[in-house]
């Protein structure tokens, strides 16, 4: 269920944003739906990036679709609401299912692989702007933040995003009606622990809401471009 999108060069892409690089793995996210006919190739790759240790991947089920037969049991408005601030950010007023977002910065329309895997290189070869860890005692995180190169006067969001690593699905009605689909990395909570000015390292406590894994984004406010990313330990 591809919806229109402008098109824009990958190479300009990549060099328009070759400045900004991040720590440790490639945020990978995808918006996805289980009304759109089109998103099963992207989920089966969400699961091969799931299995990545240089790639952090997460999926984002959108409620969009929801009204063409199917609810998304797994939808959040706040994900729909993050896909669209992103696409303001590229100019852009069509969001669209499925859509892979790489650090926050280029998207790529479907399951296009090839880009994916290009754009994947290119950040992990970039030389980090900050670094972060986390650590986990229960369900305590303590994220550690600092800066490598960072530029002046930027601000930035620390996320912690937690997510189930896999789940499943009956769809019974809508485009995708009849098929047994598995998910992988279905984001289910995210949690802002503060925000940081780069300029000073920096310390983060946050209580999490359940068990589940967890990741730590470090993200310019707005969904801006993320610099740095990490596992909690």
């Amino acid at each position: 269920m591809f919806r229109s999108a402008t098109a824009t060069a990958l190479a300009s892409l990549f060099l328009a944003t070759s400045a900004i690089a991040e720590s440790g793995p490639v945020v990978v996210e995808l918006f996805t739906s289980q009304g759109c006919s089109s998103c099963p190739p992207a989920d089966r790759i969400m699961q091969d990036l799931a299995n990545r240790d240089d790639v952090i991947g997460l999926a984002l089920h959108v409620d969009y679709w929801d009204y063409i037969g199917w609810e998304d049991e797994y939808a959040d408005p706040t994900h729909t609401e993050r896909q669209r601030s992103y696409a303001g950010n590229s100019g852009r007023t069509v969001i669209y299912t499925p859509q892979m977002v790489v650090n926050g910065q280029q998207d790529i329309v479907g399951a296009d692989t090839a880009k994916l895997d290009y754009l994947i290189g290119g950040h992990s070869k970039a030389a980090p702007l900050a670094s972060v860890s986390a650590s986990r005692t229960g369900d305590n995180v303590t994220v550690d933040v600092s800066s490598i190169s960072l530029p002046p006067d930027q601000v930035y969001d620390i996320r912690v995003v937690q997510y189930t690593p896999m789940r499943h699905a009956s769809i019974r009605r809508g485009e995708l009606a009849g098929q047994e689909l598995d998910y992988a990395n279905v984001v289910e909570a995210w949690t802002v622990a503060g925000q940081w000015d780069g300029t000073a390292p920096k310390t983060y406590k946050v209580s999490l809401t359940s068990g589940l894994p967890a990741v730590v984004l470090v993200q310019g406010v707005g969904h801006g471009p993320i610099i740095a990313a990490a596992r909690v330990r």
